[in-house]
């Protein structure tokens, strides 16, 4: 089964932002699912406003890339679809219930947590060839 999601890249001092879920028990990209009534914009922007307690404007958002993945802690191999947006703007993000810390990463600090979402890996390793984290 193949999930549509979305995700927000939001890099400061050429680290990725990261959320932490309490449910699941790993750093992820922000965002997640997309409903059937909407756009992937539209949901990227419910999530964060969810999440993160941030109102984005869709003028600070650019599209990135998609990647492909396993979904992080669901059953039944469900493969996550999920388009990545780049936030142009600094946001100055706060964790909501769901959310239980909010931290930046580096690819090599991404790999020294015990949990690691196979989405957030990618996205990592994409940024860091791509030269805007570190």
């Amino acid at each position: 089964m193949h999930l549509p999601t979305v995700g927000l890249l939001s890099i400061h001092n050429r680290k990725l932002l990261l959320a932490f879920s309490n449910n699941k028990q790993c750093f992820y990209l922000p965002g997640g699912k997309v409903d059937a009534n909407e756009t992937p914009l539209d949901a990227l922007l419910r999530e964060i406003e969810e999440e993160l307690n941030v109102l984005l404007d869709v003028k600070d958002l650019q599209y990135y890339t998609h990647i492909t993945a396993p979904a992080y802690g669901e059953k039944n191999n469900i493969i996550m679809e999920q388009d990545c947006y780049l936030v142009t703007e600094q946001i100055n993000p706060f964790p909501s219930a769901e959310i239980g810390a909010l931290k930046y990463f580096t690819l090599t600090e991404y790999e020294l947590e015990q949990n690691q979402a196979p989405g957030a890996r990618i996205i990592l390793q994409q940024l860091k060839e791509d030269e805007l984290i570190d």
